[in-house]
């Protein structure tokens, strides 16, 4: 009977399992065998998946696998803040009257930022939902209990950008509140499937693979490598593509990472593309174990140096627990790596508006010091 009894609950944990994973809307769209057909033209896609320059790829094998699994769940200190991250709030009739000719960005955590550029709003990564996964139980909450702005405040967005289909950057519920106030979508190759099925017309999205350029109003928007990797579910590892950003106005050039490993990719977009007025950059959820997939702080400081970039920002942090690293070490790392290289860093509180055109003004204090 006690085997008859764990065998039953093995399966219904299986069912539900599997129905979950078959019917929650959170995991997205499925490649078809059209897509690929249309993929295969990419240089970036190899045997049914998109691949890294180089065919870089994390390299995880039993004794990787036992190691990460016995660094999650052991004990580790300060890897969330003690208390709340402090969020500076928006008003929103400021946001949607903004006319300043000065572009700013205004960061909500981890990789979300509104950018205001040419009277146009353009939200990157629009993570807004609380915990980065398919169900609140799959994930540790958000660090701060708000945000700068709630989703319904948002004036209209002229453009969404992401940068690959990780539930801690394209994250359903914020799509689901965001879709009716946003005039158009810019993703990798792919990642529109995601986005169809949760209901956002065709003609609205943009796909580009890498080195692609379009405009959008005036904007010239370039996806451009990076060193990562994508999927949602068991089995859909590759099966979209993973890019950073370059977003050009007449006056204004800024770089936005996504994830991504160190590769001399940062220095190629660096010499086509740059200099940069200002690069946002990855610098957080890293480890050793996956050092191929996320860059250590020390070098994210070095690839502002290869893009060229007047100020830099360390973003990927201050949000979630998504490695085993305490919160507040990326920023500790890249400001003092950064300072040896003689980059500038921008470290911004959470709704804390960056202004870029006038260096001398960014945000640099050590607030997260207050919070330890």
């Amino acid at each position: 009977m006690t085997a008859l009894l764990i065998g039953g609950i093995i399966l219904l944990l299986f069912l539900i399992g599997f129905l979950f994973m078959n019917l929650a809307p959170d995991f997205g769209g499925t490649i078809t065998n059209k897509h690929k057909e249309y993929f295969s033209k990419s240089p970036n896609y190899n045997n049914g998946k998109f691949i890294n320059l180089g065919g870089v790829e994390m390299t995880m094998g039993f004794s990787k696998v036992v190691e990460m699994t016995v660094g999650f769940f052991k004990q580790q200190p300060n890897t969330v803040p003690d208390k709340s991250i402090p969020v500076e709030k928006i008003d929103s009739t400021e946001v949607a009257g903004y006319a300043s000719p000065a572009p700013r960005l205004i960061w909500f955590g981890h990789s979300a930022f509104l950018l205001q550029i040419e009277g146009k709003n353009i939200l990157i990564d629009p993570m807004f939902g609380d915990v980065p996964a398919p169900h609140p139980l799959l994930g540790g909450s958000r660090f701060s209990k708000s945000m700068p702005i709630e989703i319904e405040q948002l004036p209209h967005i002229d453009a969404i950008i992401y940068s690959h289909d990780h539930y801690d950057h394209l994250d359903y519920g914020s799509v689901m509140k965001l879709k009716d106030k946003v005039e158009a979508f810019y993703v990798p190759l792919g990642l529109g499937v995601h986005l169809e099925a949760w209901g956002i017309e065709h003609d609205r999205i943009t796909e580009l693979d890498w080195w692609d350029e379009t405009t959008h109003d005036g904007l010239q928007l370039i996806c451009t490598p990076a060193q990562h990797f994508s999927g949602r579910g068991l089995t859909d590892r590759g099966a979209t593509l993973w890019a950073s950003w370059v977003i050009k106005s007449d006056s204004t050039n800024i770089y936005f990472s996504g994830d991504s490993g160190y590769g001399g990719h940062f220095k190629e977009i660096g010499e086509k593309y740059g200099p940069f007025d200002f690069a946002m950059l990855e610098c957080g959820q890293y480890n050793q174990l996956w050092i191929e997939i996320h860059m250590m702080p020390e070098e994210t400081a070095q690839a502002a140096v290869d893009l060229k970039a007047n100020l830099m920002m360390p973003i990927h942090w201050g949000a979630f627990k998504l490695a085993m690293h305490s919160w507040t070490d990326p920023v500790e790392r890249v400001t003092k790596k950064a300072k040896e290289l003689g980059v500038k860093v921008a470290t911004p509180k959470i709704g804390e508006e960056i202004v870029l055109g006038d260096s001398a003004s960014y945000p640099k204090e050590i607030w997260w010091e207050t919070i330890q």
